[in-house]
Formats: C-alpha cells, structure tokens, sequence
C-alpha cells in the first residue's frame, strides 16, 4: 500500500471509530446517572483491549495501521477521558476526578495487556 493511500485509509477508519466513539459514549451515558463519565470509560477500556488484539492478531503492518492507528485511534480519547476528570474536579468532585483519572489508566493498560494477552 503506498503512503498515500495508507494515510487515506487511516483518516477514513479514523473518521468511523470517531462516530462510533460518539454512538457508544451516547448510548451508554443515556443509561447511566450523568454523575460520572461512563461513556468514554467504556469506549477506552473496550479500544484499548481491541488495539491490545489487534496488534497481536494482525501481521500486516498496512492493516495494523489502518485498524490499531486509525479506527481504534479515532476511537479511544485520551484527551476527552483527561477533560472529564478536570470537569469533575472543577464540580468539586475532587475524589471521583482522581478515581477516574488514575482508574481510566489502569483499566485501559490492563484492557490492552489482556488483549496482547490473549494472541
């Protein structure tokens, strides 16, 4: 696959797990208390373990990239998990900021590890 339309790829499967990342965080903060951020708890941790088996299923550095960089990475937020804790701790949740901060972290490297894990 040449560089340019690898890059197409990713951008293409990157604009998907964006919308699904939007489905999945909507879907499940419409089930939840609104108190905490659920939504994109769930859409890390389930990246994180899908990018774990991804790179360990797929040996096509190509299909890799497209799947791991691009769809998964479009998928999972570090930046709106990192927003969420701030918000929580300008609300005065001090507690559940650092909860969520520090939980997010280990919940998604462990996500990952299992998914390697299991290749």
């Amino acid at each position: 696959m040449t560089g340019a339309l690898l890059a197409g790829a990713v951008a293409v499967a990157g604009g998907a797990g964006s919308v699904l990342r939007l489905l999945v965080d909507t879907w499940v903060g419409q089930r939840s208390s609104g108190r905490f951020p659920w939504g994109i708890v769930a859409v890390n941790v389930t990246g994180s373990f899908l990018i774990g088996l991804a790179v360990g299923l797929l040996d096509d550095g190509a299909a890799r990239t497209v799947v791991a960089t691009g769809f998964l990475g479009g998928y999972t937020t570090f930046s709106t998990a990192s927003l969420d804790s701030a918000r929580l701790a300008l609300r005065g949740r001090g507690g559940r900021a650092v909860a969520h901060a520090v939980g997010t972290a280990v919940v998604c490297v462990a996500a990952a590890w299992l998914g390697l894990l299991l290749t």
